[in-house]
């Protein structure tokens, strides 16, 4: 997959609307759950997307540090429906990481993770470092990964 990584003053119109309608349709759709999605955070974050087709399929952000948790911090992750399970979210997370380490200079990254995920997280290198909390009415955990 070709990755793209830009700023949000960076992204084209177009590129925002195929990221917003992507996270809508999973998070707020298929999730049943009514939140703001747009939070002003994406002001202050790197975004990381796949395209295929002229459609974003996959998509996270990564929050300076500050903006959601003293350390630098990664959300939204999200994949396209008919992509799952094809280790699309683990190359996308492992391209993040990467980015935090070698260009952001960055060792440790804090998750908000839903915690049917946590095995996933884990296999990256994330550890627990909360106890299990209701966010949105999904279950989830805060994590950390350090170098």
């Amino acid at each position: 997959m070709n990755w793209n990584i830009k700023k949000f003053n960076k992204l084209k119109i177009e590129e925002i609307y195929k990221i917003l309608a992507l996270r809508n349709k999973v998070f707020i759709v298929e999730q049943e759950c009514v939140y703001l999605d747009c939070d002003d955070k994406d002001l202050n974050s790197y975004h990381l997307f796949s395209e295929e087709n002229g459609e974003v399929v996959a998509y996270l952000r990564i929050l300076e540090k500050g903006v959601s948790y003293d350390e630098i911090s990664i959300g939204r992750v999200v994949v396209k429906k008919n992509h799952r399970g094809k280790g699309i979210s683990r190359e996308m997370m492992l391209k993040a990481i990467e980015f935090i380490e070698n260009t952001l200079k960055e060792d440790t990254i804090k998750i908000q993770a839903q915690v049917y995920l946590l095995d996933f997280y884990s296999s990256l290198g994330f550890k627990a470092v909360s106890e299990e909390y209701l966010e949105d009415n999904i279950p989830h955990i805060d994590m950390l990964y350090k170098k």
